[in-house]
C-alpha cells in the first residue's frame, strides 16, 4: 500500500496492506512463540511425558507406589498433578523447562514462518474488509502449518528426545541441541531427524487449520478496529482448545516415533509406521491410549495459544506504531525541505500587514 504526500512522501513498497515489513512480520510470529513456549513449558513437560508413556491408563493409575517404573525403567506417572510432584522430587525445578532452549529455538522460526505465511495468505485471498470465511481461514492455517512444520521439523524432534531423558539418573545420553543432532544423524540417519514427520504434518493440517478458523471466526463477529490483549488472549484459548479436540492423537502418535530410538533412555523401536502406532496404541492401550496427557494438553495448549496470538497482535501492533512515527518524521524532514528556509523577519512582515478589503480600503 502506498501513501503520497505532494509526491515527497512514499511509504516503502514492502508495507504491506497490514502496515508491516516482510521482517516486522517474521520477527512478531517469532516473539510470539517464544514467550507461549517458556511460560509454558511446564505443562508441555508433563505432556510429553504422559504421551509417550506406554503403560495402559488403568495400569498406570493401579501403580500406587511411590517410584514405579515400567518394562523400561521409566517412571511410570500415575496423575497430571502427582506428576508435578514426581518430576520436581526426580530432578528439581529445572526438570520444568527441559528442553526450552531447544524448544524456542525450533518455535522462534516455526512461529515466525507460521504467522508470516498465514499473513501473505490472507492478503491474497480476503475479502475488501480484510476478513476470511471459515473455510479460507482454514486453507491459509492449514497451509501456514504444513510449511512451518516441515521447516524445522528436525528441531522438534531434537526437544522431545532432550525432554525423554532424565535429570541426574545416569549419564545423559545427549549432552544439548548439537550432541543430539549429531548422534542422531549419525546413529539414524537423514531419515531419523524425520521420525513422525508425515503424522505431522496430516495433525496440523486440523489444528492449525481449526485455530486460525475458530480465532477468525470470533475476530470477525467481534468486529473492532483496534485489537483488545485479553480479548486476543480469550480468542486464542478458544481456537486451540477447539482444534486440539481433533488433532490430539496425531500428536500423541507423532510423539512416540519421535521418541523411539536404540539410544539408552528412549522407547524401545516398536512402530513401523503412523498406522501401526494408531493400532498398536489402541490394542494394548485401548481407545483412550490416544488422548493420554490430554489433561495436560488442555491446560497447556489453552494459555499458550491465547498468550501467542496476545503477543502476535501486540507485537504488530508497536511496529505499526514505530512505522507510523517514522513516516510521520519523514513527512515533515520532506515538507521542511520542499518549502525551504523561512525568513523571519518577512514572515513578521506578513502576519503585521493590515486586513482590507477588495477595493484595498482598510478594514
Amino acid at each position: 500500500m502506498h501513501v503520497q504526500q505532494n509526491d515527497n512522501v512514499v511509504m516503502t513498497s514492502t508495507k504491506k496492506a497490514s502496515g508491516l515489513t516482510p521482517v516486522q512480520s517474521f520477527v512478531a510470529g517469532g516473539l510470539a512463540g517464544a514467550a507461549s513456549r517458556t511460560v509454558t513449558s511446564p505443562l508441555d513437560v508433563v505432556k510429553i511425558l504422559f504421551q509417550v508413556q506406554s503403560v495402559p491408563v488403568k495400569a498406570a493409575a493401579g501403580s500406587a507406589a511411590a517410584g514405579a517404573v515400567d518394562a523400561s525403567g521409566r517412571t511410570v506417572y500415575t496423575g497430571f498433578f502427582s506428576a508435578f510432584g514426581t518430576i520436581y522430587r526426580e530432578e528439581g525445578l529445572k526438570g520444568f523447562w527441559k528442553g526450552n532452549g531447544v524448544a524456542c529455538l525450533r518455535l522462534f522460526p516455526y512461529s515466525a514462518c507460521k504467522f508470516f505465511v498465514f499473513d501473505e495468505i490472507k492478503k491474497v485471498i480476503a475479502d475488501d474488509k480484510g476478513k476470511l470465511s471459515p473455510q479460507k481461514s482454514i486453507v491459509a492455517g492449514a497451509s501456514a502449518g504444513i510449511f512451518s512444520t516441515m521447516a524445522v521439523y528436525p528441531l522438534d524432534l531434537i526437544k522431545t528426545r532432550l525432554t525423554l531423558q532424565k535429570e541426574g539418573h545416569h549419564a545423559k545420553t545427549y549432552n544439548g541441541v548439537v550432541d543430539c543432532f549429531k548422534k542422531i544423524y549419525v546413529q539414524e540417519g537423514v531419515r531419523g531427524l524425520y521420525k513422525g514427520a508425515y503424522t505431522s504434518v496430516i495433525g496440523v493440517i486440523p489444528f492449525e487449520g481449526g485455530t486460525f478458523m475458530f480465532y477468525e471466526l470470533l475476530k470477525n463477529f467481534q468486529d473492532k478496529k483496534t485489537s483488545d490483549p485479553v480479548q486476543d488472549f480469550i480468542n486464542g484459548c478458544a481456537g486451540a482448545a477447539f482444534a486440539q479436540t481433533f488433532s490430539y492423537p496425531f500428536d500423541l502418535v507423532r510423539k512416540r516415533l519421535q521418541a523411539q530410538s536404540k539410544a539408552k533412555g528412549m522407547l524401545a523401536e516398536q512402530y513401523t509406521g503412523m498406522v501401526d502406532c494408531f493400532q498398536k496404541i489402541v490394542k494394548h492401550e485401548g481407545f483412550f491410549g490416544l488422548y493420554k496427557g490430554t489433561a495436560a494438553n488442555l491446560a497447556k495448549v489453552g494459555p499458550y495459544a491465547g498468550i501467542m496470538f496476545m503477543s502476535w497482535e501486540q507485537t504488530k501492533n508497536f511496529f505499526r506504531w514505530y512505522n507510523g512515527n517514522e513516516l510521520a518524521k519523514k513527512a515533515a524532514i520532506a515538507a521542511n525541505t520542499t518549502q525551504g528556509p523561512v525568513n523571519p523577519l518577512a514572515a513578521g512582515l506578513g502576519q503585521s500587514r493590515p486586513a482590507t478589503d477588495a477595493e484595498g480600503k482598510r478594514l
